[in-house]
């Protein structure tokens, strides 16, 4: 039974129990944005789930979530399912009948060789919608640079008058965001993704105060990312442990903001904004006066105007780094 109050009594929480029973009390086209990153049937070792089913049957469970997740979002919402191709053409085909694709994004992940076949370099995430009066926002991401020389790797010939300051708009291949390899930046789960890839997505699809549900929630990277963007989360897992862990986590998390406007920032550096915030954004910073300039040298926070801002390293667990960047009261 769908019911209202249900989904009020749980925004801001992780509710522990079965994602499909849970997701089956939330009203149709309540939520603003889905998020899955659901086990992906490759024997991880998970306290209280097999991750170890035939390809029917792990195929026709999966379509019972994602059924629900559709269901559960908005008109002006989205959809992202987060696995390995092998089963995101599977989820393709089944969300081809029930929403409207968008992009299939490709996010670097290095992978180990298996033999007799291509490196697996890759994650997708699928992004579907329900109408064509979605919300979405143009996102930018900082150049790359070489480490050595600082120059920007792609070469604009004469055309670095067109340069935006920031950086480039973000396209569906994402090569500067990586698997989480680190062991000190990890918690006790098989599959954990970093923050500020949530974290871009969140900016991309929905506003400051809007929902967020992961049927899947884990140690919480979803709801973290929610929270530090200023949006609402509602997570699900099945597992006490990982809840836990996750709570903890959300509950040293702060708020990510530069001039009043969120920006995803990863171990010192703000590598994601919105286009629309760039006005406000870049009274913070350091820009090179000329294209020149700017393609040989960083943009960096204006050494005048740290002091309107206070920079706090939250470990928010003993495997986790995160930097916040907010404006002083």
């Amino acid at each position: 039974m769908q019911n209202k109050d249900f989904l009020h009594s749980s925004i801001n929480k992780i509710i522990q129990g079965d994602c499909l029973e849970v997701m089956r009390q939330i009203p149709d086209d309540s939520i603003d944005v889905t998020f899955a990153d659901p086990p992906f049937n490759l024997k991880k070792k998970y306290n209280n789930y097999s991750d170890k089913r035939q390809v029917d049957e792990y195929v026709a469970w999966c379509q019972k979530w994602l059924y629900e997740m559709v269901r559960i979002t908005k008109p002006t919402g989205s959809i992202f399912v987060h696995n390995i191709p092998k089963w995101l053409i599977y989820f393709g085909s089944y969300l081809n009948e029930i929403a409207i694709f968008r992009h299939w994004i490709a996010w670097d992940a290095m992978g180990s060789p298996l033999g007799r076949t291509l490196l697996p370099n890759h994650y997708g995430i699928l992004y579907y919608v329900k109408s064509d009066d979605f919300k979405f926002f143009d996102i930018r991401l900082l150049y790359k640079r070489c480490r050595k020389c600082k120059y920007i790797l792609q070469d604009y010939g004469g055309k670095k008058n067109q340069m935006h300051q920031f950086g480039p708009l973000v396209s569906d291949v994402w090569t500067d965001i990586h698997r989480i390899r680190h062991k000190k930046r990890r918690d006790e789960h098989p599959c954990q993704l970093p923050i500020h890839l949530l974290e871009r997505l969140l900016l991309m699809s929905c506003d400051e105060g809007d929902i967020v549900l992961d049927p899947f929630i884990g140690t919480g990277a979803t709801a973290i990312a929610a929270k530090k963007m200023g949006r609402r989360f509602i997570g699900i897992d099945i597992d006490p442990k990982y809840i836990q862990i996750a709570e903890r986590k959300i509950e040293e998390t702060e708020q990510t903001k530069i001039n009043g406007c969120f920006a995803s920032a990863f171990l010192g550096k703000v590598i994601t904004i919105r286009e629309k915030d760039w006005e406000k954004l870049k009274e913070a910073f350091y820009i090179p006066e000329t294209p020149l300039e700017l393609e040989k040298t960083e943009i960096l926070l204006d050494q005048e105007k740290r002091r309107h801002f206070k920079y706090e390293i939250l470990n928010t667990s003993k495997s986790s780094l995160f930097f916040g960047i907010e404006e002083k009261e």
